[in-house]
């Protein structure tokens, strides 16, 4: 669970929680997401993009206002 405080969905935050969800999806995917790459020739970067996102809107945030 993430905890964001409402104020702070700054660009800059918007950013990091995209940074982070880029490493955690890298982690978590990249040999798998490298592998594929590999034997389609698709683009790994749009690939992780793509899982990025959807990691981040599978996260629980809670907004203290």
């Amino acid at each position: 669970m993430i905890y964001i405080k409402f104020q702070d969905l700054s660009e800059e935050k918007q950013e990091e929680l995209l940074q982070v969800s880029r490493e955690h999806v890298t982690h978590i995917y990249g040999e798998s997401i490298q592998k594929y790459v590999d034997e389609t020739g698709a683009d790994y970067d749009s690939l992780i993009d793509e899982e990025m996102i959807k990691n981040l809107y599978t996260n629980h945030f809670v907004f203290n206002i």
